[in-house]
């Protein structure tokens, strides 16, 4: 017999059938949410340490890293269908042989002619010699001078009295003006601390000197490098052309900054400073509020804020923007990366019409010149909206006609290089002495780092400018001058 059931029935038998599955289907959905919410957040986590990855991966070619922070880096893999050869010390196959040229006559001091008496009659000697210069050290390397000044005794009053010594001489003391230089060079060239000069006075020379007394010593060089210091200060405004950088100082556990000044070229110079301030009023107190020379630097703060007070003209340094377009290429996002890469192959032909200037008539170099930058710029207005390739486009936006001026006056690199290479001294002195310990040591590191800089780039001598300046201070004579060509 078929059992009937009428519509309300089979509505509640359905209903009670169904109640479970649709309890099941929403405690499904709400647990495929739940996935899909923690998918996301993964997927933003993945992106966010991905993006990280790539930072902490920053070397001295995406960033403003020093190269020798590149040593703990894996070295790059080779190239496709090549293989890594390590190369081989010393001279390289194809490079022109160099040696030594033999001394003068006039700076040969002994000569010793070895013959061969028992040859017999059918040698003829030739006026002809093979020669080897050898050079050595005197037992002695310094000379003693004693001063003696008379004493005269009063027979009345008993009073003891001596005749004065010479300025100089008194001024100078124990160590003389071309030992003074020594001192003088070996702790701002050569980076050695009182201790070790102290033992290659003991040791090699045999003329023990105190720590303390090194120390008296270098702070006369100081006071004698005082007048050529303020000569490069006082030339700042004048020069048409400036690389500008800092870089950090310690000094008892704070953190100041030494400024670096360079005008290019071989009558150029390099002035340091160091100040507690990195900001535009370091700029403004040496090269004051009127200056309209180019400035070549990074994109600090302090520099844009100069332009924007002053008359100035900015090369921003392309090697910086470089780098930092170099690292979009290696972010995780494709978007950003892309544009990185296009970016980067803009710039690469902008580069390409630069090192053809010389090469390719003006007039065809100048549209070509404008055409690069042009598509530069094209390309930075088209930056994807992320954060990182935002902020390279709005430096074009902002600052961009400042990064061109190197493509508009002869004479004007692209990058800050020049004054970088200036601090690679100043930076091995810092890891070397651990800093400053007051103002005394602070002045002694500004003036000796700008003559020794100076001096390399002018090609003079700085041990002999040390002996000339250290002269003239013991005689109270004008300070010979650091930008005057040495005859």
């Amino acid at each position: 017999m078929t059992r009937r059931f009428s519509r309300a029935q089979l509505e509640k038998l359905i209903e009670a059938a169904v109640a479970p599955l649709r309890a099941r289907i929403a405690e499904l959905e709400a647990e495929v949410a739940r996935l899909q919410a923690e998918n996301v957040r993964l997927q933003t986590e993945v992106e966010r340490l991905q993006t990280e990855n790539a930072r902490l991966k920053k070397n001295s070619s995406t960033s403003s890293k020093p190269p020798s922070s590149d040593i703990v880096k894996p070295p790059p893999p080779p190239l496709p269908g090549t293989k890594r050869r390590k190369r081989r010390r010393g001279a390289q196959p194809g490079h022109l042989r160099h040696t030594r040229p033999l001394f003068p006559p006039d700076k040969v001091d002994h000569t010793h002619i070895y013959e061969l008496p028992d040859l017999g009659p059918d040698w003829i000697p030739m006026d002809e010699f093979r020669v080897l210069q050898q050079a050595e050290l005197v037992e002695k390397l310094y000379d003693v001078t004693e001063h003696r000044s008379r004493c005269y005794y009063h027979r009345v009053t008993g009073e003891v009295i001596a005749a004065p010594w010479p300025r100089e001489v008194a001024k100078a003391g124990l160590v003389g003006t071309r030992l003074s230089a020594l001192i003088g060079y070996q702790k701002g060239a050569c980076h050695m601390s009182f201790t070790s000069i102290a033992r290659f006075f003991d040791d090699v020379l045999h003329l023990p000197i105190s720590r303390g007394h090194l120390a008296n010593v270098v702070q006369k060089i100081s006071a004698s490098l005082a007048a050529g210091y303020h000569e490069l200060e006082t030339a700042l405004p004048s020069q048409q052309m400036l690389n500008i950088d800092e870089t950090g100082h310690p000094e008892n556990g704070k953190h100041l900054n030494v400024w670096g000044f360079h005008a290019p070229g071989p009558l150029g110079f390099t002035f340091f400073h160091i100040d507690p301030s990195k900001s535009a009023e370091v700029l403004k107190e040496f090269l004051g509020e009127t200056f309209a020379g180019v400035i070549g630097c990074d994109y600090a703060g302090a520099y844009r804020k100069f332009l924007d007070e002053t008359d100035a003209v900015m090369q921003f340094c392309w090697a910086h923007l470089i780098r930092d377009v170099k690292f979009l290429t290696t972010l995780p996002d494709p978007v950003t990366a892309r544009f990185g890469h296009k970016l980067l192959g803009k710039i690469k032909v902008l580069f390409r019409v630069w090192h053809r200037r010389g090469q390719t008539p003006q007039e065809r170099w100048q549209r070509e010149a404008a055409r690069a930058q042009k598509e530069i710029f094209k390309a930075a207005r088209r930056a994807p909206q992320r954060t990182e390739a935002q902020n390279i486009a709005n430096r074009f936006r902002e600052h961009g006609e400042y990064y061109f001026t190197f493509l508009k006056l002869p004479g004007v690199e692209p990058t800050n290089n020049g004054m970088e290479r200036q601090f690679r001294p100043v930076v091995i002195d810092r890891k070397i002495t651990q800093g400053t310990r007051g103002e005394a040591g602070r002045r002694w590191c500004e003036r000796i780092w700008s003559a020794l800089a100076t001096c390399a780039q002018r090609g003079r001598s700085a041990f002999a400018y040390l002996c000339e300046v250290i002269k003239a201070y013991l005689h109270g004579q004008e300070t010979p001058s650091l930008l005057a060509q040495p005859p």
